[in-house]
């Protein structure tokens, strides 16, 4: 017999416990693991404290109220510091017990960045915190100015390393350069308006204003020829190619981080919305999936049988990804929207007796990777916090994540 599902906002307030007592069942003494503890996680080294993903649960953790989240977000930060490259790099993820960290093939740039906000939250929210870490920031922020164009303001990275590491994304790519912004605004850091205006003119080249500067000019140009608009923001952008694969996870990170105006985040919205990328369930990380005969395409995109057209960072269903989502639409005054897609949200944590699962397929919605995601718990209460209205902006403050609880 199936089993009913509970009426929507009885669903929602469901999703709430489970994911409080996955983030509190995912804690170690040393922080938050990315995944629970199964045999196939800890195979795929899933059990260990990632930096992006032990990151985004920090916003959700510190903040909660629960002691345990609470204790669990400083601890997290600290395993990730303690480990932290002599040139200032964070690792991509370190093994709880101090004995390992990886760095990932060609460098893992976004780790870096997210350590960095999520230091900065707790800093800010946490009581005695506001001097912690300050020696691991003035590295971590070294090691990302050492990779900043002295001209355009914006990192620069190899393919394949960053969230989406097998990616063929490289040169400026938006993702990782609209946490740079963030950074940047967080710590007042020099030549954020810099940043921020050549961000919006190399990865939206379809306006008639072009950049001064006479290489941006170029890259924009090449980015533009014989292209219409997508209504996004290109997911990069290099020295002989461009991403227009629509990459949703940039996009609302672009506006999250204050880089879309306001004219710029409906577009994008609408037109994310329009891709019905979020149906059944939040969201596809792709509108237009790469396939094989696409010049884009690398044969390491199919390693593992991973990443295929509709699989994984190739237009999966991330739930994770759609807790931003429901922060865009929130943020953009859906509220109505921002609301439907939470229980969405929920309906898809819930899935095979609420197995937070990492991905589903883009097309047949089953359930792929691992089970027991802790960055799915953590965006789903970031999510709850912002239709709720308790997310809101701190003075000065543009990466616009609930602050607090």
């Amino acid at each position: 017999m199936m089993r009913s599902m509970p009426e929507p906002d009885d669903l929602i307030e469901r999703c709430r416990r489970e994911s409080l007592a996955l983030l509190e069942r995912n804690l170690v003494p040393q922080g938050i693991l990315a995944a629970s503890r199964t045999a196939a996680a800890e195979a795929r080294r899933y059990t260990r404290i990632f930096g992006r993903d032990a990151a985004v649960c920090v916003f959700a953790m510190c903040g909660s109220g629960v002691p345990a989240l609470e204790r669990g977000a400083v601890a997290s930060l600290d395993a990730l510091a303690a480990q932290q490259a002599a040139n200032g790099q964070i690792a991509k993820y370190v093994d709880p017990e101090g004995r390992d960290a990886d760095f990932w093939y060609l460098g893992c740039i976004d780790a870096t960045l997210w350590w960095l906000l999520a230091a900065d939250h707790v800093r800010r929210c946490a009581p005695g915190m506001q001097d912690r870490w300050s020696r691991e920031i003035e590295r971590a922020v070294h090691w990302l100015q050492a990779q900043e164009h002295q001209r355009l303001w914006l990192l620069q990275q190899n393919e394949a390393s960053d969230w989406a590491d097998i990616m063929p994304r490289s040169g400026y790519v938006l993702y990782s350069n609209a946490l740079w912004y963030a950074v940047k605004t967080r710590f007042d850091l020099p030549q954020a308006e810099a940043t921020r205006h050549h961000f919006n003119h190399l990865f939206h080249p379809f306006e008639r204003d072009l950049s001064e500067y006479r290489r941006a000019r170029l890259l924009q140009h090449y980015a533009r020829r014989g292209q219409r608009d997508p209504g996004l923001y290109l997911s990069f952008v290099n020295f002989a190619s461009f991403g227009a694969e629509g990459d949703v996870f940039g996009n609302l990170l672009a506006i999250l981080c204050g880089l879309a105006d306001d004219t710029a985040a409906q577009r994008i919205a609408r037109t994310i919305d329009g891709a019905a990328s979020a149906e059944p369930y939040p969201i596809r990380v792709v509108l237009h999936p790469l396939s094989r005969e696409d010049e884009l395409w690398r044969p390491y995109m199919a390693r593992h049988e991973q990443n295929h057209p509709h699989q994984y960072h190739n237009g999966g269903i991330w739930p994770f990804v759609g807790g931003f989502w429901v922060l865009v639409l929130a943020r953009c005054g859906m509220r109505d929207a921002a609301r439907d897609a939470l229980r969405r949200l929920a309906a898809v944590n819930a899935l095979d007796d609420w197995r937070f699962t990492e991905w589903l397929h883009g097309r047949t919605l089953a359930p792929m990777g691992m089970a027991g995601q802790s960055w799915n718990a953590a965006t789903f209460l970031l999510a709850l916090r912002a239709v709720e209205g308790r997310a809101g902006r701190q003075a000065g403050d543009v990466f616009v994540l609930p602050p607090c609880a």
